[in-house]
């Protein structure tokens, strides 16, 4: 776990720079990697980790604005992809609520809230990445028969990683 942090720290700062948003960044790479060992060994997104993130993030977000670039802009547009993102989840879960948890309800409002900060070109990007790796890793379990087509996936790891792809890219 201790690698894992390091070298996502090492993407975010690289990709990022030094710029006001690194912290904020930096505390989502931090806590997400706990998160995505935690729901990879227990399936669950603890409340402890993933709740206080909303608070944080906006702290974090809201500090940095005043000396980045439409600093105020991006601010309005985390609140907006936290927003949506949040919601398309929700929806997801209360009509297939088999297809995922409520703690990746509550994971997805946080990830909205940083992609949502990078742009719309991000947020898409991110949210397609999860979706994409968590569907390629679930077809590569059935192709080799390691489960069954009504398994279920930890998918928190998956949305952690389609977020860093957008982090990525787009920062």
């Amino acid at each position: 776990m201790l690698l894992a942090g390091a070298a996502v720290l090492a993407l975010l700062s690289w990709r990022i720079g030094l710029r006001a948003d690194l912290v904020a960044f930096a505390y989502l790479g931090c806590v997400g990697v706990v998160l995505g060992v935690v729901d990879v060994a227990l399936r669950r997104l603890p409340d402890p980790l993933t709740l206080p993130s909303y608070p944080i993030g906006m702290v974090l977000l809201s500090a940095a604005a005043p000396s980045t670039t439409d600093g105020g802009g991006r601010f309005i547009d985390a609140l907006i992809g936290l927003g949506v993102l949040w919601g398309l989840f929700f929806l997801q879960w209360v009509v297939v609520p088999r297809a995922l948890g409520f703690g990746d309800v509550k994971l997805s409002g946080v990830l909205g809230l940083y992609l949502g900060w990078l742009g719309f070109d991000a947020w898409t990007l991110g949210v397609l990445a999860m979706f994409v790796l968590g569907g390629l890793y679930s077809i590569g379990l059935i192709v080799f028969r390691r489960v069954g087509r009504k398994a279920t996936i930890p998918f928190g790891p998956f949305m952690l990683l389609g977020a860093l792809v957008g982090v990525l890219v787009h920062a």
